[in-house]
């Protein structure tokens, strides 16, 4: 017998003691020091320790991971495929940190040639899956006319097929496209605010520096009362961090926390593509998780707008018990895949639109770049050199495949996250009694 592999063990923030965490066997304990030593002297014959898989039999620890990797293949076949159909990549925001802001203009427009393409592919790609299409872009719910007569096909054109949409918005022109949402079936819809009223004007604007807070609340207001669900994100950096706890009391008094109808994201904002002249302002993720810990402390009323992950203490604390293993983290081309006007096809949100980055094309003639598909299939913690030996891989999943390639030159290479340290914020955090 000897200590798994996969046994997560360190102490909790701000307290005394230990906990310990298995992503294989499924389980999670808080120990004392007592029982943190006996779980460390594997002489000292303890049952409970056996029973929940912190001390093992390599070969049946090893039998278990076989089993639990085909399980986790086999439900991942049958997950739903999120499809992003990405409409334009103009805006009429000029943000202070936009991640497409080097994406060249296209001489190139949606047309329902291409929407019916679109469709066809997917409906044939797709058979037999659930699915949904989440609208992207630059901004989709642009204000032009022949624009918003493209947006309405799609949607009416899922509703044929009974498939939810989703999109990603910047809000400004909700309340033009509410009678158009409601001819859909709508999943959610993603709106960005950074913050109150005065920082948020000072990152997200229009062209021409206008403000766009006030007109985003009022789509905001507009969805709720259509009974449209809202997903409410904010980016954060260290410039408007601070403002969050202004932000949650706001949503609170709006009377959004209450409804059933809104959640929210936190999205960090990080080095993508060539926005981040000045990287200052950016956290890492431990420091972003860090800082929002304290937050917490000092501001217990943001838990009422927005719940952090702690990588996986949320899931512990709500669920009662442990995430399946994760063998693999990136949904790129196995539950997601992205598809942009041009007839382009792409991985992911974080490669769609990218040179070099397209997996085949649905438009003008359908094109599957296959050796380029399965290195992305490929790609799990067996695939990782780094993840195999890795008792943090369970949770982690290698991280981003994306990432791991920009910052390794690898598809198949790491993008680590700082799990233990998160979880020693997050046990503190949602089981401090």
């Amino acid at each position: 017998m000897q200590l798994s592999k996969y046994n997560i063990t360190s102490k909790i923030k701000d307290s005394d003691d230990w906990f310990v965490i298995n992503a294989l066997s499924g389980q999670a304990d808080i120990l004392d020091q007592t029982a943190y030593n006996q779980l460390k002297d594997i002489s000292v014959d303890n049952q409970e320790l056996i029973e929940n898989g912190y001390i093992v039999d390599l070969v049946q620890e090893k039998r278990l991971f076989r089993e639990k990797y085909l399980k986790f293949l086999d439900d991942r076949e049958k997950d739903e495929v999120q499809i992003f159909f990405v409409t334009n990549y103009s805006c009429n925001f000029d943000c202070s940190y936009c991640y497409q802001a080097g994406y060249e203009a296209l001489p190139v427009a949606l047309s329902k040639e291409v929407t019916d393409s679109f469709f066809d592919y997917i409906l044939k790609e797709f058979s037999g899956r659930r699915k949904y299409i989440t609208i992207f872009g630059g901004e989709p719910f642009m204000n032009a006319p022949r624009h918003k007569e493209n947006i309405e096909y799609i949607i009416q054109k899922a509703a044929e097929h009974k498939l939810e949409i989703a999109a990603v918005t910047n809000g400004y022109h909700l309340e033009e496209y509410i009678p158009i949402l409601k001819k859909g079936i709508i999943r959610e819809i993603q709106v960005t605010l950074d913050g109150t009223s005065e920082i948020h004007n000072q990152r997200r604007y229009l062209k021409g520096g206008d403000p766009t807070f006030d007109r985003i609340v009022r789509g905001v207001d507009l969805l709720i009362e259509n009974n449209i669900p809202v997903n409410l994100r904010m980016v954060v950096d260290k410039q408007n961090i601070n403002n969050l706890p202004d932000l949650a009391q706001f949503a609170i008094n709006k009377g959004w926390t209450a409804s059933p109808l809104f959640k929210t994201q936190l999205g960090r904002n990080y080095e993508l593509h060539e926005c981040q002249a000045n990287q200052q302002k950016l956290y890492s993720r431990l420091n972003l998780y860090e800082d929002l810990y304290a937050l917490l402390k000092t501001h217990p009323h943001i838990a009422e707008f927005h719940k952090p992950a702690f990588s996986v203490s949320k899931f512990l604390f709500e669920q009662g018990e442990m995430p399946e293993p994760l063998f693999d983290a990136c949904t790129g081309t196995k539950t997601e895949w992205a598809f942009d006007f041009t007839g382009n096809v792409y991985a992911c949100t974080a490669t769609v639109g990218k040179h070099g980055e397209s997996l085949g094309t649905f438009y003008p003639e359908v094109k599957k770049y296959t050796e380029a598909v399965e290195e992305w299939q490929e790609r799990d913690i067996l695939s990782i050199p780094k993840c195999r030996d890795c008792n943090l891989s369970l949770i982690c999943g290698g991280g981003c495949a994306s990432m791991a390639k920009n910052y390794n030159g690898s598809l198949h290479s790491h993008d680590c996250r700082p799990v233990t340290e998160l979880l020693e914020l997050g046990i503190a955090h949602y089981f401090n009694e």
